[in-house]
């Protein structure tokens, strides 16, 4: 087996005008349940946005973005999803929806180091 720690990982994505189905990758989020591992990674491009709408809110993205992941931390947002454990927060933060945040359908991996993982995947992916 390749890696102790199996892992699931989505890629989160910012996608300016829903009817174009355009977007922008714009982090990662990482799980881990049997470590109670949930952590993600972002960088708001905002050329790569502006390059699909150039008049896009970038405010209202960073507003998304910093829900999103407070949500991922597990903090009090005023939302019973933050008092959730890891697995459904994960499971909550990438339902798929039609928005303007949205994320990939789940994948899967094993590793040693679930940190040096979360940076690969934002490396190969998004930055």
């Amino acid at each position: 087996m390749q890696g102790k720690h199996l892992y699931e990982y989505a890629i989160i994505r910012i996608v300016p005008r829903v009817e174009r189905e355009e977007f922008v990758n714009v982090g990662i989020i990482l799980c881990c349940k049997r470590e109670n591992y949930l952590k993600s990674k972002v960088l708001l491009n905002e050329q790569k946005i502006f390059s699909l709408d150039p008049a896009a809110d970038m405010l209202l993205f960073k507003e998304y973005l910093d829900s999103f992941s407070k949500i991922c931390k597990g903090e009090n947002v005023g939302s019973p999803i933050s008092k959730q454990d890891v697995a459904s927060r994960f499971r909550w933060l990438t339902a798929v929806r039609s928005s303007m945040l949205q994320t990939s359908r789940p994948h899967i991996g094993f590793t040693d180091d679930l940190e040096k993982s979360l940076d690969k995947l934002f490396e190969e992916y998004v930055y």
